[in-house]
C-alpha cells in the first residue's frame, strides 16, 4: 500500500530525513515512532504529497507519487497534526466544501460528507461552527475530512496531540475501528498509543529509520539486562537469596504462576524478575556486543544458586524488554547509570 524508497529531505545544510525506506502492507495499522523533531512530520508530508523529497520516491497503492500524483493522492486521506479547518464554517459546510475539492460531484457531495461524519462520529455537531468545537471534536472533523471518498489509506500525524485523557481514549477507539477497513500509518511519540492501536512500528531518530517490525520483534531486539525466572519454593527466601548475588541490582516478585495449597505455601510456583547491574565493558566495546554472553552467564549463576538452595526452577530466560526501554535504547545517547545503548552510545 505504501512503499518509500530512500526518501531524503534536506534544507540547505540541514538534513531532516535521510534514506528512509519501508513498506506498509494493505490492511496494516503501523505506528511511526520518534521523538519530537525526529523527522516524522516531514516524512508523512512527503508520503502525502504535500512536500517534495530532495531525493527518493513514494509509491501509493501501485502509483508513483511523482509520476501519477492524482491517482496516488486519490488513494489516501491525510490528517496533519494541525488540521486546516475553517472556524467560521459549520461542520457540514466544511465537509461538503472539501468533498468538492476532492472532485466529488452533484448529489454525492452531501452523501459523502454525511458518511464521513458518521464514521468520524461528528454527526451530532454537523450544524455547529467549527470555531465553537472542543479540540477533540475538531480533531475528529479533520479525520472526517481525511475519510471523504473512502480512501483505502489513512496517514495520521499525531492524531491525539493536545487532547485530554477522555478525548484520547475516544480517538484511539476510533482509530482501532478504522483499522478494520483501512490501511493506517500514524505518527506519534507516545508509546501507549502504538501499543493500543498498532500491529507494527517504525522508529525514526534524527531523520534516519533505526528500527521496524512488530511490537514483539522490536522488544526482542533488546533483551532487558536481567532474567525472568519461574521458581517453586518460598518466594521471599528466593528473592533474598538472589539479592545477595553481586551482579543483581533488584529482584521483583510477580504474580504466582500456580496457586499454592494453604497447607504448603513453600511449594508455590512464582515469577521473579531479576535486574542485573550493567556489565563492565572495554572502552571500544558496546553492550550490544557483550551483553548477550554476560546475561546468559548471570542467568546460569542465578539458577545454580537457587538449585543449590533446594528450589525448583521451571523456567529461566532473559527478561523481555518493555517497549519504552527499546525506544530509549534507540533514541537516547546516554542513560543515568552510564549503561551503553544498543546503538553503541552511552545511555542516559
Amino acid at each position: 500500500m505504501i512503499d518509500a524508497f530512500e526518501l531524503t529531505k534536506d534544507y540547505g545544510t540541514v538534513v531532516a530525513v535521510r534514506d528512509v525506506t519501508f513498506h506498509v502492507g494493505r490492511g496494516e495499522v503501523v505506528g511511526f515512532l520518534g521523538l519530537n523533531g525526529a523527522g516524522k512530520t516531514t516524512t508523512l508530508r512527503m508520503l502525502a504529497g504535500s512536500l517534495g523529497p530532495t531525493s527518493g520516491r513514494v509509491v501509493i497503492a501501485g502509483h508513483d507519487l511523482e509520476r501519477e500524483p492524482l491517482r496516488a493522492r486519490g488513494c489516501l486521506g491525510y490528517l496533519p497534526e494541525a488540521a486546516p479547518l475553517y472556524p467560521e464554517m459549520r461542520v457540514r459546510e466544511y465537509l461538503e466544501f472539501r468533498a468538492r475539492v476532492k472532485s466529488i460531484r452533484g448529489s454525492k457531495v452531501r452523501a459523502a460528507a454525511r458518511e464521513a461524519a458518521e464514521r468520524a462520529r461528528v454527526v451530532d455537531v454537523m450544524e455547529t461552527l467549527i470555531g465553537h468545537l472542543s479540540k477533540g471534536y475538531r480533531q475528529r472533523v479533520g479525520l472526517a475530512e481525511a475519510l471523504l471518498g473512502r480512501p483505502p489509506l489513512l496517514i495520521l500525524d499525531e492524531p491525539t496531540a493536545g487532547l485530554d485523557p477522555n478525548q484520547i481514549h475516544e480517538v484511539r477507539e476510533l482509530i482501532r475501528d478504522l483499522g478494520a477497513d483501512h490501511t493506517l500509518l500514524l505518527s506519534t511519540h507516545i508509546l501507549p498509543e502504538v501499543e493500543a492501536t498498532c500491529d507494527r512500528a517504525l522508529v525514526i531518530h534524527r531523520g534516519r529509520l533505526v528500527a521496524q517490525g512488530t511490537l514483539e520483534e522490536l522488544r526482542s531486539q533488546r533483551t532487558g539486562s536481567g532474567a525472568e525466572l519461574h521458581v517453586r519454593g518460598d518466594a521471599q527466601r528466593a528473592r533474598a537469596l538472589l539479592g545477595e548475588l553481586p551482579f543483581v541490582r533488584s529482584v521483583n516478585l510477580g504474580a504466582p504462576r500456580e496457586a499454592a495449597a494453604p497447607s504448603a505455601p513453600t511449594t508455590e510456583l512464582v515469577e521473579l524478575e531479576v535486574r542485573f547491574d550493567a556489565p563492565p565493558t572495554e572502552p571500544e566495546t558496546t553492550a550490544a556486543a557483550t551483553s548477550g554472553a554476560d546475561v546468559d552467564g548471570q542467568i546460569e549463576d542465578c539458577v545454580r544458586a537457587l538449585v543449590n538452595a533446594g528450589f525448583g526452577v521451571r523456567r529461566a530466560g532473559p527478561r523481555r524488554a518493555a517497549l519504552d526501554e527499546v525506544f530509549r535504547s534507540l533514541t537516547l545517547p546516554a542513560a543515568p547509570d552510564g549503561e551503553r545503548d544498543a546503538t553503541g552510545g552511552s545511555a542516559s
